[in-house]
């Protein structure tokens, strides 16, 4: 297909997006019975990702019966927003909620858009029944200390004795302050004695005291030995992956995404019903949420969640990715680094975002059905852009090769894009990229 034919086949399928209730009806039409809606993102700091994200989860939670949102996020840290928005905790509104959140990069769920989410999510759920209230759940692994923490905190609670152990097993990582890389980094040097021993012990001993857990208390205590034991499987997956984290790319990416689709499917197992199946709304960036076979990453040999969730569910899920061609993008210039606000430079010329700019509307949804996109077998460029952003690096940093139509099901396109505005900007952020940090050439 040659770029005319391309942006003919945009223009013919592409629905404008105007703000209205009814921009995403063609979405609702092709979630149907699907139990798992993925929606991406390009870059982890786009205020209209989240905000179009948001608009989708609404409807699909209020119209279709979705009853839970499962974000790109560590699990004890999202489980804490997760009480406030289901009523169940002491938290007074959604940035007390969000306090968990202190591990870079936190402006990802640490921002206005994402409170103003939570404030609807919150007030939605008074005004219903316990059975029709909607949850907000993390899936990812990164939460090594604080996983420890939740599992031994269960415990006092129901076992001291267990608890014990559990702190005992956990000691293995005192050495490195349970801190993920600098453990991973330990074990990589020789200095220290991996502790996945210790942390498979651990899940064990949970599960095998789950009978007695779960007897005393009902659904409470249901829920209470699930939040524990998926910490505890996180602590053994964290581990697995901050020791492969130095050795190859590759194996800790599939690791990662394996537990993110493995803690999805537990969710939905959890939350599911003997009359009624859970249905999750997945937050992640693109990368995660688009099948990585019609990608370059396929070709280096990984896997992603929404190749995994596609595999496993072929009819019951639904892939949505978001594009932008230029814009304004909250990120750091390095791992760790402050939040700044960066210019997004113009796509590509050749990209999937370059032909979208040029189509006749600014802002839309494409669904990717038809067989003018379907049969379209050569790749073009896409972009992502993570918490790091490094425009002097653009081409090499932030572009991949991609088969749209089969990555995802459907995209939304805003051409323009505005930087999220995190709950604590700092001077840095508040004053910009200056012009002059452009660069002459990518």
């Amino acid at each position: 297909m040659s770029i005319d034919e391309g942006l003919l086949a945009v223009d013919q399928h592409a629905i404008a997006l105007t703000g209205a209730s009814e921009d995403y009806d063609e979405i609702l039409n092709m979630v149907g019975n699907r139990r798992f809606v993925l929606l991406g993102e390009a870059s982890h700091g786009s205020h209209e990702f989240y905000r179009e994200r948001a608009r989708i989860t609404q409807r699909l939670i209020d119209e279709l019966g979705f009853n839970a949102v499962a974000v790109e996020a560590d699990w004890p840290d999202a489980y804490r927003v997760n009480r406030y928005v289901l009523g169940q905790s002491e938290d007074t509104d959604a940035r007390s909620a969000l306090s968990d959140f202190r591990r870079f990069p936190s402006w990802m769920w640490r921002n206005e858009d994402v409170v103003n989410f939570l404030n609807w999510l919150r007030a939605r759920n008074d005004a219903h029944y316990p059975q029709m209230k909607a949850g907000f759940y993390g899936l990812d692994l990164y939460s090594l200390s604080a996983s420890m923490e939740a599992v031994v905190s269960y415990l006092d609670s129901v076992d001291p004795e267990a608890a014990e152990a559990a702190r005992e097993r956990y000691s293995c990582f005192d050495r490195v302050r349970a801190e993920g890389s600098e453990y991973g980094h330990a074990v990589a040097r020789d200095v220290m004695v991996p502790c996945e021993d210790e942390a498979v012990a651990q899940l064990v001993e949970l599960r095998r005291l789950s009978a007695a857990a779960l007897a005393s208390d009902g659904l409470a205590a249901e829920d209470e030995y699930f939040f524990a034991e998926q910490n505890a499987l996180l602590v053994r997956n964290a581990e697995r992956y901050y020791r492969e984290m130095y050795r190859g790319r590759v194996s800790s990416w599939n690791l990662r995404d394996q537990h993110m689709a493995d803690t999805l499917t537990a969710l939905a197992n959890h939350l599911g019903t003997e009359t009624r199946q859970a249905r999750v709304v997945v937050w992640e960036h693109n990368s995660h949420i688009g099948d990585a076979r019609a990608t370059e990453m396929g070709l280096r040999g990984e896997h992603n969640l929404g190749q995994l969730i596609r595999s496993a569910w072929p009819e019951e899920s639904l892939l949505v990715g978001f594009t932008t061609h230029h814009g304004t993008v909250t990120a750091a210039s390095d791992w760790g680094g402050p939040a700044e606000r960066k210019r997004v430079r113009e796509a590509i010329d050749g990209s999937h975002e370059a032909l979208f700019h040029d189509a006749r509307y600014q802002q839309f949804l494409l669904p990717l059905q038809a067989d003018s996109f379907r049969s379209e077998r050569e790749a073009m460029l896409e972009r992502a852009i993570g918490v790091i952003y490094r425009p002097e690096t653009e081409r090499a940093s932030h572009w991949f090769h991609a088969r749209l139509a089969q990555q995802f099901d459907a995209v939304v396109h805003i051409d323009r894009t505005t930087a999220v505005q995190p709950l604590e900007p700092t001077s840095l952020w508040e004053a910009g990229e200056p012009p002059e940090t452009y660069p002459t050439g990518l």
